[in-house]
């Protein structure tokens, strides 16, 4: 493990840390209200509603956690020409993030995933969405504005939910801007798309999404996940893969050519104290390890920051970000 004294030092890095999160921007709503009675009309709850909030989820979320720790943000993507778009990017530039390089989308609707709470319990979810592809011309928009801004940040993070954004041909050329700037690319991965995730510095998929983007159907043994790990190196032919595993932490995998087996495996062991709502924890740990390869981190250094991170996250409820005193006391008290 690395001493508390070397992860806490980079924390205060974070804020010359310049990162770009290109990705499926969307809203998360909450409603948050009591149940008492059982619906007359049908065999369903009744929730009495007594608060609603809205925040950025998915590559807004991502965004969102860099700028809470301190990090210069730069968000690209698109959302739609509605009034959740609009307010989506009121409420980013609140949270210090620079939006130029979102951009409005007039064929599809702001991404919008509506959760339904009653007594710290999700009764329901609703979402709004379109997943087309974008149009040539928001193409060449988001791919002008990566080839302006990559020169002059520390990181890239691809952050794909499926929307429509992260197509092969964009991906493609993020990850070659990316490389001709020696900057590390992390990528939070989409299943159907894990194959296209080739030479980038971290992939960070959950265990379920590493077995079915490598057409796995279980892994029964410590054995079977050291082998899952590896054969992704291998496939995607990419520096290091970080699989996270909820109460059972995060196990790192990463070329090293001073290892016997050309493979490094670090096992990192949760610290959550308690679970309460794993919403957007994936988020958290893509932008927690962005931001400490950005600050000049080792990979390893970056996961074990990035685990102390999303024990903090899984203990909030809803979709949620760390603050850097936060992610510091967790560091120093070893949880």
């Amino acid at each position: 493990m690395r001493t508390q004294g070397h992860l806490v030092k980079f924390i205060d890095r974070f804020r010359q840390a310049k990162t770009i999160v290109l990705g499926d921007i969307m809203a998360d709503k909450y409603v948050y209200g009591k149940v008492s009675r059982i619906s007359p009309e049908a065999p369903v709850p009744v929730v009495e509603v007594v608060k609603e909030t809205t925040v950025p989820g998915g590559a807004g979320n991502v965004a969102s956690n860099i700028a809470s720790l301190g990090g210069k943000i730069f968000l690209v993507g698109v959302v739609g020409e509605d009034a959740p778009g609009k307010a989506l990017i009121d409420d980013l530039t609140k949270r210090g993030v620079n939006t130029d390089g979102v951009f409005y989308d007039g064929v599809r609707p702001t991404t919008l995933k509506t959760r339904i709470i009653a007594h710290h319990q999700q009764v329901v979810r609703c979402d709004w969405e379109n997943k087309i592809n974008l149009s040539p011309l928001l193409n060449e928009k988001i791919i002008n504005y990566l080839k302006r801004t990559i020169p002059s940040v520390n990181a890239v993070v691809i952050s794909d939910y499926g929307k429509g954004v992260i197509s092969p041909f964009l991906l493609k050329r993020a990850i070659f801007l990316s490389h001709r700037y020696h900057r590390p690319v992390v990528v939070d991965p989409k299943v159907e798309h894990f194959l296209r995730y080739r030479r980038v510095t971290c992939i960070t998929p959950n265990l379920s999404e590493a077995m079915g983007g490598m057409h796995w159907h279980r892994v029964d043994s410590e054995k079977n996940l050291k082998n899952l790990g590896e054969k992704i190196l291998k496939k995607l032919n990419c520096a290091s893969v970080l699989i996270t595993r909820g109460e059972q932490g995060m196990i790192l995998f990463e070329i090293s050519h001073k290892m016997k087996s050309n493979t490094r495996i670090t096992r990192i062991p949760t610290s959550a104290r308690e679970v309460y709502d794993v919403t957007g924890a994936g988020d958290t740990v893509v932008s927690v390890l962005s931001l400490g390869l950005a600050s000049g981190m080792d990979i390893r250094s970056a996961a074990w920051l990035a685990n102390y991170a999303a024990g903090i996250v899984i203990g909030k409820l809803g979709t949620a970000t760390v603050l850097p005193k936060e992610l510091r006391a967790a560091v120093l008290r070893g949880t």
